[in-house]
């Protein structure tokens, strides 16, 4: 896109509530050339899609790797529980998928994600004001649960660092979200995490 603005789709580009994290949902946004953003959990020794606690018949990690197709689209893996990365990185390693990063995980996990050599993002919002081993992270999902705090500086000191960004959007949170995007339509090289991909493509595609 212009200005490097890439747009993860949050759990696929899905129409109803009921369709988010479902193979609808992802193949829409694959086939749209958006990345996504989605839930890993482990059920039976399988990592499978579910934002809860799996009950079975999730869609599994696998399947949505192979729904790619080659195509190497950002993702974005939010871990929803410890114990998960070995799996994770041989199943990365089989589609030889590299546009990825791993973020929310413990801070066990995230040292032991770390030391195995897969992308970590760690965290920093309103509530997180200090990211946790910011010097080994890859990136930064950057966050405003209950206020819009961050503004173009903040994200462009990160990214002068030589750290990657993922902008949450405010929909994510209930809360209106146009007038933010303008705060960072001319900022090179981010990603942002919205629940409406296309509206968030033609927004910055028209801005800029």
């Amino acid at each position: 896109m212009r200005k490097g603005i890439t747009i993860l789709a949050h759990r696929g580009w899905w129409l109803k509530e009921e369709e988010k994290n479902s193979k609808f949902a992802f193949e829409r946004a694959f086939d749209s050339g958006f990345g996504i953003e989605t839930d890993l959990r482990d059920i039976t020794g399988e990592i499978v899609i579910s934002h809860n606690m799996p009950e079975g018949g999730e869609m599994s990690f696998d399947e949505v790797l192979k729904l790619l197709d080659g195509r190497n689209l950002p993702l974005a893996l939010n871990i929803k529980a410890d114990g998960m990365a070995d799996k994770i990185k041989a199943l990365l390693e089989k589609y030889n998928h590299s546009n990825y990063f791993t973020f929310d995980m413990s801070i066990p996990e995230m040292v032991y994600q770390h030391k195995l050599g897969l992308k970590v993002f760690t965290g920093l919002s309103d509530i997180v004001p200090e990211p946790i081993m910011f010097d080994k992270a890859e990136g930064i999902w950057l966050d405003s649960f209950n206020s819009d705090w961050f503004k173009e500086k903040e994200i462009n000191d990160i990214l002068n660092l030589g750290k990657k960004v993922c902008i949450v959007s405010p929909d994510l949170h209930k809360r209106e979200y146009k007038n933010i995007w303008d705060r960072y339509k001319n900022i090179s090289g981010i990603m942002v995490c919205t629940d409406y991909p296309n509206e968030a493509k033609e927004f910055f595609n028209g801005k800029n």
